[in-house]
């Protein structure tokens, strides 16, 4: 659906990333690991977790023919506590997963167990599909600002609502930017944790 080079927000965070010395990281909703792989051949340690079997079986198949060994994936359900120590991760990245069909509860509480996994200065770094966007409105309301088109469920995002999700973060980056065929519009975030 997205191809299968690393994604331009991926490529933009990779120099976030090496310009803060972070080394190792969670990528969360980490799909079928195109993201990950790149972090990963750019000497980073990376856990990719994904809440898709057959994602996660794509991204163990992908590790064993390139041979990586800095990359181990987790099925996982980021509504679930982060299964890592307070203040043990570098960064974490995620690429559209903030605009799944998640409730704002449900992002309050995925923000928070990020801040808890970072350490002091950490960072957060994400992309969500904002109120710019040609499907925004369209397709059946599901709730806040949730909508169904295609069977497929979008969280859309105004910068307000990016600016809710700084708790224990102070926000550095919010940048329009414009990614495949459609457009689809979104924002590309970049929180740090307060020490």
């Amino acid at each position: 659906m997205f191809g299968l080079e690393e994604s331009e927000p991926a490529r933009k965070s990779l120099k976030l990333f090496q310009e803060n010395n972070i080394n190792n990281i969670v990528e969360l909703g980490a799909g079928l690991g195109r993201d990950s792989i790149f972090f990963s051949q750019n000497n980073i340690s990376v856990t990719s977790l994904d809440y898709s079997p057959s994602g996660i079986n794509i991204i163990n198949k992908k590790i064993h023919e390139k041979k990586i060994k800095n990359i181990s994936t987790k099925l996982f359900d980021i509504r679930q506590k982060l299964p890592f120590e307070d203040n043990s991760i570098d960064g974490c990245f995620s690429h559209m997963l903030y605009c799944m069909a998640l409730s704002n509860e449900d992002l309050i509480n995925l923000n928070n167990e990020i801040c808890r996994i970072l350490k002091p200065e950490g960072l957060n770094i994400y992309t969500v599909r904002n109120m710019q966007d040609g499907d925004y409105k369209n397709g059946m309301h599901i709730s806040e600002n949730m909508y169904e088109n295609d069977g497929f469920i979008v969280h859309f995002f105004n910068k307000k609502k990016v600016n809710q999700l700084t708790y224990g973060f102070r926000n550095i980056k919010i940048e329009s930017f414009e990614e495949g065929k459609f457009p689809r519009k979104l924002y590309f975030v970049v929180n740090k944790k307060i020490k």
